[in-house]
Order: C-alpha cells, then sequence, then structure tokens
C-alpha cells in the first residue's frame, strides 16, 4: 500500500521533459494583436449593437478561447469545431442545469448547480468531441452570470454563446493565415 501512495505522490513532480519552448518575439506580437483585434472588434459591436438591446455580446469565457485561437492555433482545443461546439454545447447545459434549480429544489442547493453545469457540460464536450476548456466558463455563466444572463434563457445559447464564438472564428481565419508561418485551421470537423 505504501508503495502506492509514493508512486501516486511522484506523480505529483511531473515529467522530465522540462518547461515549454520560448516562443519567438514576432510570435508573441503575433498573438497579442490577433487577440486584441478579435476582443476589441466583440466589445465594439456589444456596445455599438447589443448593448442597446440588452442582449451581452462579450463574456469572460472568449478572453480564454482568444488566448487559445491566437496563442495556440494549432491546438486540437483551438479548431472551429472544438470552438463553436464547445461554448454551445456549454452554454445549452448551463442553461438547462439554470432551469432545473428553478424548479427542483434538490438541484438549487448551494454549488449543486454550478459543479454539475461544469461536469456535464466536460462531459458533453468530450461525447461531442468538441473540448473547448473556455465552454466551461460559458456554461458556468449561465448558471451564475446574474438577472441578465437568467433572463436571457435558452437564447444565451445563441447570443451569446454561438454569434460570439463565430465573430471570434471570422477573425481568426482572417487573422491566422496572413503570415506564410501561421495556419489555421487544422481542421474543420
Amino acid at each position: 500500500m505504501a508503495e502506492g501512495w509514493r508512486a501516486y505522490w511522484r506523480k505529483w513532480r511531473g515529467t522530465t521533459a522540462g518547461s515549454p519552448p520560448r516562443i519567438a518575439g514576432w510570435e508573441i506580437f503575433w498573438s497579442w494583436l490577433g487577440a486584441a483585434l478579435a476582443i476589441g472588434l466583440l466589445a465594439w459591436l456589444a456596445e455599438r449593437y447589443f448593448a442597446p438591446r440588452e442582449l451581452p455580446l462579450l463574456i469572460a469565457s472568449f478572453g480564454a478561447s482568444a488566448v487559445l485561437l491566437f496563442g495556440a492555433p494549432r491546438s486540437p482545443l483551438a479548431q472551429p469545431r472544438n470552438l463553436l461546439g464547445g461554448h454551445a454545447l456549454s452554454a445549452l447545459v448551463g442553461v438547462l442545469f439554470w432551469k432545473l434549480a428553478q424548479v427542483a429544489p434538490a438541484f438549487a442547493l448551494p454549488g449543486i448547480p454550478e459543479a454539475l453545469t461544469v461536469a456535464t457540460a466536460i462531459a458533453v464536450m468530450h461525447l461531442t468531441r468538441t473540448l473547448h476548456p473556455p465552454g466551461g466558463a460559458t456554461a458556468l455563466t449561465a448558471v451564475i452570470g446574474g438577472p441578465q444572463i437568467h433572463a436571457l434563457g435558452f437564447s444565451y445559447v445563441l447570443v451569446p454563446a454561438t454569434l460570439g464564438p463565430l465573430i471570434l472564428l471570422a477573425v481568426a481565419l482572417v487573422f491566422n493565415n496572413l503570415p506564410r508561418t501561421r495556419r489555421y485551421p487544422e481542421f474543420w470537423w
């Protein structure tokens, strides 16, 4: 039994592979510029066209999506299927758990809707091969997002959770393919 515990704790040390490699300065700048343009566009559209209609277009999880799209565009987690499916499916899961918590007292206990929402979103993304880590935050936002988000109901799945990633995708397609050394996407579906 003691050897089992030692083996378990040894895993915490990590591998001997070392730290990730350094990224070239131009690549860092390119990631910075792409993320700034994409999030800036979303924020401008949100303020100009969506705020007057009391619709959010920009949610925090899109910041994490920008990290993947512009900082790691070749990652499987950054591909269009994962970006779009991860956000939309996770938003649907989040809205379902929020609604369930309103009618089933057992689901409204502190921490239960939040925990089940994120866990279920992960499972759904795995099952559909759309794993996109920011999707967990999109699901959680549907539960903890407050009155403006809750008032959207299932519309949250469309705006912001599908439209926002579509806009990010459009910017990533144009921007990430400008330099000779970058290519996006690696795959669509």
